[in-house]
């Protein structure tokens, strides 16, 4: 499986539906207030875990128009069938949809990683199951099996088979097949969750939670010596152990703060400066009319005893200027030409 193919797969796939029965009270409920609730449903030998607050990003004031303003186009409608899905299934996304956690278990390598999503939302199965069976029924490619009391289904396709099953009434698990299997088992209580992966469990005590986006990245040492052993430059990266990342929106502002994290200090303070460099670099290249430096001279980097800080506060029209000056620089150069 390619690297990270499955994991967007699986967050593509939860966001557009699919999967099984039984009703549990496991898993967090419909509107439920802590995405990190869902944290007890991921298996514990999970290298890769994001969770993203789904409501938070749609009633963004800014998030909010662009998505509006692509949906108005044909384009959109043709592509997505988003009004005929809606109809079909009585499932608005950008309505019912609350939380989507995205994992991903095995080695950080192409064709070693496995991965699922799992989302919380608010849906009818019968509904949803009747519609997966009508998109599925020219093909015949739908599978169904019983898996420690669950039914879990498959959808066959060419290059990769998508399996998918409902938890409860207000959560789904999508993703490789066995991925989906370990869910279901941690649900059952055989297999353990991700509490008890004591490298994830710091990693995510010093995650911010209450973000928008949030999650952490385990780096395991054969991957970090097959990085530096292919790129010597890099070998700074066998200190990492793991990353967590927080992406999130306050008072109009776009906050980053992800943390390298190394038990070393020493080597957290030359991190630092190294990436301190190359922002140095960086902040002086101008292309057209814009400055690099206005966005890298936001960014502070700094060292901890156990952590490399990298944050950021963007204003929230950042992004919509900067694709604007370029929008009109190349429209001008067209006119340019045309004369």
């Amino acid at each position: 499986m390619r690297k990270f193919k499955s994991l967007g797969i699986a967050i593509i796939f939860a966001l557009f539906s699919f999967v099984t029965c039984t009703q549990m009270s496991t898993g967090p409920k419909v509107r439920s207030s802590k995405a990190e609730d869902m944290l007890n449903l991921i298996p514990k030998d999970t290298s890769v875990a994001l969770f993203i607050n789904f409501q938070r990003i749609v009633t963004i004031e800014a998030l909010d128009k662009l998505i509006k303003e692509q949906m108005n186009k044909e384009m959109f409608e043709k592509f997505t069938d988003y009004q005929k899905f809606i109809e079909a299934t009585g499932i608005d996304p950008l309505r019912d949809i609350f939380f989507i956690a995205a994992a991903s278990t095995g080695e950080l390598e192409e064709d070693k990683e496995e991965g699922f999503g799992i989302i919380n939302l608010k849906y009818e199965k019968d509904t949803l199951l009747s519609w997966i069976k009508e998109k599925t029924e020219k093909e015949q490619n739908l599978k169904e099996e019983r898996y420690n009391g669950f039914t879990i289904f498959t959808i066959k396709e060419k290059d990769e088979d998508i399996s998918i099953a409902f938890i409860n009434d207000s959560n789904i698990v999508a993703g490789n097949k066995g991925e989906v299997q370990a869910v279901v088992d941690v649900i059952r209580k055989k297999r353990e969750n991700i509490y008890k992966n004591e490298a994830f469990s710091s990693l995510l005590a010093q995650t911010n939670k209450e973000s928008i986006l949030w999650g952490g990245v385990i780096i395991p040492p054969e991957f970090k010596k097959k990085i530096s052993d292919k790129h010597p430059m890099l070998n700074i990266i066998e200190s990492v152990n793991a990353l967590s990342l927080s992406f999130d929106y306050r008072n109009k502002n776009i906050i980053i703060d992800n943390k390298i994290m190394c038990r070393d200090e020493a080597k957290n303070q030359e991190i630092a400066n190294s990436l301190n460099q190359l922002k140095a670099m960086g902040a002086v290249i101008q292309i057209q009319d814009f400055n690099l430096g206005d966005i890298l001279n936001r960014i502070e980097i700094s060292a901890g005893p156990d952590h490399v800080r990298i944050y950021a506060n963007f204003p929230e029209d950042l992004p919509e200027n900067l694709i604007d000056k370029f929008t009109k620089k190349k429209k001008k150069k067209k006119e340019l030409n045309q004369k």
